[in-house]
């Protein structure tokens, strides 16, 4: 069973709809008891850092998916706001995120010749940077929808998954061992998006 994390941050019934349509069962919660016993969890998440973090923290579930993830080896994927809050700090915000992997979260920084709207929205093309069970499955010219003022910065590059280019190139997931982080909404990016979803339902634990 897939436990998808209700934090109080964004819509996570499209989520949950998406998994149905692949066959997979899932559960929205946030009962410790249901996440504990999760063979897989789904962090997704619309919002802002300080917001998800204080939310996560006040249903006492941060503790929670460190222990899953870090000691169990529990598979994660992080979504959004979701993915940006398994990092170590975002430039959004005070709060310190879960730190699963290594990286923090930066604003779009872009030259006075660059005339680009923030946020970044849209249909986006992406490109491996590595290989990995999450996107090895893809059908031909992937592509996914992003809307986002903040990307991925991860201290170690050999822990990003796929790359984007928005002014510059940056990092749009990314994945160390059983924790995967995405920028961009698989729930909301069709085929493109459920192969995603299903490639993940499939990791073993």
């Amino acid at each position: 069973m897939i436990a998808i994390i209700d934090y109080d941050m964004g819509n996570i019934g499209s989520v949950a709809n998406m998994l149905r349509k692949i066959g997979q069962k899932s559960i929205i919660t946030r009962e410790p008891e249901q996440i504990h016993a999760a063979e897989k969890l789904i962090l997704p998440g619309v919002g802002a850092f300080d917001s998800g973090m204080e939310q996560l923290e006040k249903l006492g579930l941060s503790e929670l998916i460190k222990e899953k993830v870090l000691n169990q080896k529990t598979p994660i994927l992080g979504i959004c706001l979701g993915a940006q809050l398994m990092l170590e700090r975002s430039e959004e915000g005070q709060k310190t995120g879960l730190g699963l992997v290594k990286g923090d979260v930066v604003r779009f920084h872009f030259g006075p010749e660059l005339k680009l709207r923030i946020p970044n929205m849209g249909w986006k093309p992406i490109s491996l940077a590595k290989s990995g069970k999450l996107v090895d499955v893809l059908p031909d010219e992937p592509r996914f929808y992003f809307v986002h003022s903040y990307h991925f910065n991860m201290e170690n590059t050999d822990d990003q998954l796929l790359m984007s280019e928005y002014g510059y190139p940056f990092c749009s997931a990314y994945q160390r061992d059983n924790v995967a982080g995405v920028q961009f909404h698989p729930e909301k990016s069709h085929k493109f998006g459920m192969a995603l979803l299903r490639n993940f339902s499939e990791i073993n634990s």
